[in-house]
């Protein structure tokens, strides 16, 4: 942390960038405290948690605008950069570490390369990436040009206005990243069930993030549906809570499903899954059915994502080969014939391409390529001032998970 500045405040290097459909704040390892109580609270100050407009902080309010990422060499001969990806959930006073964002880490090989971590060289620079979340490797394919990363170029992603330049995110070793297991219970089909005497069908899969996939009309829903149909609807969200919590527990990710958000806030992702539909985007667009292989929701933290998330995608690929599994049970026919998914989402489709290959390895596969394109830009390079006061440890301070 710099010392200069305001006599009451503190100044420290960031850089804001977009990454894929998120928003995030990217940190020098070098310049914040090491990982414990008092990088914690200086996080939630620089984004303005928890006031949910995070009116004095860098976050934007929501969650997909509410992401830091903390960058630096790598410690280990593997990889040439470690990555920490924290989320700071905007309403509550908490950073969370046990998941990774695919979406931010698509900015994560360009800002390595532009702060001189990594030299970038014309046409493309191969940046190893360790995220500490997960202790995975990824592995990310940056365009560059002149030593820096390149913004410009033709690829287009739905969620994103404009085109960019095309950033290829492998995550082919990312499996069992969290667990252990592809599948944290050893089934391609677990049924949970419920409180009210219902059980769903569910997969529980660990690719990139754990994740539980439910069928979208197993708890009454058509599948398209936008976000704001879930925004205050308490028993769906009580309902969707009930299983992911479950999933958790199966998962060995909490001991209590009633305590999922206190114990695992972040994981596992919940994703809906439906047959290929035509709907309408948030956009007011409408995506054909024969422009998809299937529809996702996702809902993260009781909210239902804006877009997909990156680890999401890669997820819901990987239990695309899974035979038996839900996901592979909504697809359409001959989708798991190809090496591509096209998943449709709230803002339109996301195109991720799948390699698999058979194994004798529980789940039945295992992958040469896990991998989705984002685009990232640069949008801000300067200083951010967080009170000096966040320097002192506060007397009722918590870790966060």
């Amino acid at each position: 942390m710099d010392e200069a500045g305001a006599p009451d405040q503190i100044a420290i290097r960031c850089t804001i960038m977009r990454g894929g459909t998120s928003k995030g704040v990217y940190l020098l390892e070098q310049d914040i405290p090491g990982a414990g109580l008092m990088r914690d609270r200086l996080l939630k100050r620089l984004m303005g948690t928890p006031d949910i407009l995070q009116i004095d902080g860098l976050g934007g309010s929501r969650l997909i605008t509410s992401k830091i990422a903390i960058v630096g060499r790598s410690t280990g001969p593997d990889a040439d950069i470690d990555y920490t990806y924290a989320q700071v959930v905007p309403e509550r006073d908490m950073v969370v570490y046990t998941s990774n964002c695919g979406n931010i880490s698509a900015g994560v090989g360009p800002f390595a390369i532009d702060a001189g971590l990594v030299a970038g060289t014309a046409p493309m620079t191969t940046v190893r990436i360790r995220n500490t979340n997960t202790g995975r490797l990824l592995i990310a394919r940056v365009p560059v040009a002149g030593g820096q990363a390149k913004t410009a170029g033709s690829f287009a992603i739905d969620g994103v206005p404009g085109t960019g330049a095309e950033i290829q995110m492998d995550y082919a070793r990312t499996v069992g990243g969290k667990t252990g297991h592809m599948l944290p219970t050893g089934a391609s089909v677990d049924t949970i069930l419920l409180e009210d005497g219902g059980a769903v069908r569910v997969t529980v899969c660990d690719v990139a993030n754990p994740c539980v996939f439910v069928h979208a009309a197993d708890i009454g829903l058509e599948g398209g549906e936008l976000p704001d149909a879930f925004t205050g609807n308490t028993a769906l969200l009580d309902r969707l809570r009930e299983i992911r919590g479950k999933a958790a527990v199966l998962a060995g990710l909490c001991t209590d499903w009633r305590c999922v958000n206190e114990q695992s806030p972040a994981l596992p992702l919940m994703l809906l899954v439906s047959p290929p539909k035509a709907c309408r985007t948030m956009r007011d667009t409408v995506v054909a059915t024969e422009a998809m292989d299937l529809q996702a929701r996702l809902v993260w933290y009781d909210r239902c994502h804006e877009s997909m998330a990156g680890t999401g995608s890669m997820c819901t690929a990987a239990a695309s080969r899974i035979e038996g599994s839900v996901v592979r049970q909504a697809m359409a026919p001959g989708a798991a014939e190809t090496n591509r998914l096209r998943i449709g989402h709230p803002m339109g489709v996301m195109t991720v391409t799948v390699e698999a290959q058979p194994t004798n390895a529980p789940g039945g596969v295992a992958f040469r390529t896990l991998a989705f394109s984002r685009t990232a830009r640069r949008i801000m390079d300067g200083v951010t001032y967080v009170p000096r006061e966040t320097s002192t440890p506060g007397a009722n301070l918590q870790r966060s998970l």
